[in-house]
């Protein structure tokens, strides 16, 4: 199981690993207790964490990142737990990444971000991929890049042809 695998399915609480997935919803595994079921798309949203980004006052700045930065000062704070009081667990954040943004992500968000961790920590999910991995992943050699540029531009969509008005009845 990888970290990309992993999502929060809204409606229910705690993560789970996207087994399998369809038109109509998905196959999921919850990382807390393992055990497998279908969520209908219909009901349920499906967010994958490495698409989760987090407010700070400059930018935006992916969970992972925050996650990471968890995992850098756990031997250096003592753990917080999420059902501590608002202002304890404002304060945990602030010496942990002191950059978010207090009026924007919530406490809710905390809680759910310290839950989160557990988890992943649980299931010895923190090891993240390097944001220089991930960009050499991103960048397109120039060759491809210009046969996708020129791949582009040939095709042109035509407009639908337009029906004729309908006779109005006598």
């Amino acid at each position: 199981m990888e970290y990309k695998e992993i999502v929060s399915v809204t409606g229910l609480q705690g993560l789970f690993q996207m087994v399998s997935s369809k038109s109509s919803g998905a196959v999921i595994r919850s990382l807390a207790d393992k055990s497998t079921r279908f969520a209908s798309s219909r009901i349920h949203h499906f967010t994958p964490l490495e698409s989760i980004e987090v407010f700070t006052h400059t930018d935006t700045v992916n969970l992972s990142r925050v996650f990471s930065r968890m995992k850098e000062k756990e031997a250096d704070l003592t753990p917080v737990d999420p059902a501590s009081d608002p202002r304890e667990i404002r304060g945990y954040f602030e010496q942990v990444f002191p950059g978010l943004d207090e009026e924007k992500v919530h406490g809710s968000d905390l809680r759910k971000m310290l839950k989160w961790y557990s988890i992943l920590k649980s299931n010895d999910l923190l090891s993240f991929p390097s944001p220089e991995k991930e960009t050499a992943k991103a960048t397109v050699p120039e060759t491809e890049q210009s046969r996708e540029a020129v791949a582009a531009a040939e095709i042109a969509v035509a407009p639908k042809p337009s029906k004729p008005a309908r006779k109005a009845k006598k």
